[in-house]
């Protein structure tokens, strides 16, 4: 309802759509705008274009965007969900078609002050990432429902070569193999998207069928499913 309020104002583009592609002429205002307001090396060489994953697709509709990407977020009018909404909207918009963020791969090993650098009994290291250029990560970044066990993923804290740390505390884990997480409604939807089924226009009522049937219920962002 709060989207089609915003189309029905000329806001935001048609949002009953999974179509990806945006024109051309919305792309040369985006790129206009991510260069006066981020720079120009967050402008790529070249337009970004998209092509859509799911089987059956409709792409007879530009992907969702705003209208006039020059209408900031804060200029919004009305209800806080509508600015809300409208904010995702035109973060991701202009995300779509900025820099790509680089990282690179790192690892650090850490030893008592003393230590011998061959002396590996003492050695503790952490691998991971560290940023050395945001991109489009300097406007928005995706959240995510399931925290990566990949220690690759991890961003690392800014360290020097030498730096002395100081040791805060020791915790001990144990892990065991899981299994994979039940769905929760933004990876149900995900998935109803590669199989095909349904469309932008009734994911949300599918839902609202598996938990008024009660087939499922809802515990913890979670669906369990029921006898």
């Amino acid at each position: 309802q709060i989207a089609q309020k915003l189309y029905e104002d000329g806001i935001i583009t048609y949002m009953r759509t999974d179509g990806v592609q945006i024109s051309a002429d919305a792309i040369a205002g985006i790129r206009d705008l991510i260069g006066s307001s981020f720079g120009k090396e967050y402008v790529p060489p070249n337009p970004r274009e998209y092509k859509a994953k799911a089987k059956n697709a409709q792409e007879a509709h530009e992907a969702i965007r705003p209208t006039d990407v020059a209408r900031r977020p804060e200029s919004i009018e009305g209800d806080a969900d509508a600015r809300r909404l409208y904010d995702l909207i035109w973060k991701r918009t202009l995300a779509s078609q900025m820099e790509s963020a680089i990282y690179d791969q790192v690892a650090v090993d850490i030893r008592p002050i003393g230590s011998a650098k061959d002396d590996n009994r003492l050695t503790l290291r952490a691998t991971g990432s560290i940023i050395a250029f945001d991109g489009y990560l300097k406007l928005y970044i995706e959240g995510q429902d399931e925290e990566s066990e990949d220690g690759e993923s991890r961003v690392l804290p800014d360290m020097t070569e030498g730096a002395g740390l100081s040791r805060l505390q020791i915790e001990t884990e144990q892990h065991f193999t899981q299994p994979p997480p039940r769905f929760s409604e933004a990876s149900l939807v995900k998935k109803l998207e590669e199989l095909g089924i349904g469309r932008p226009s009734t994911y949300a009522s599918i839902i609202s069928v598996l938990q008024d049937r009660n087939y499922v219920r809802l515990d913890s962002r979670r669906f369990i499913p029921e006898d």
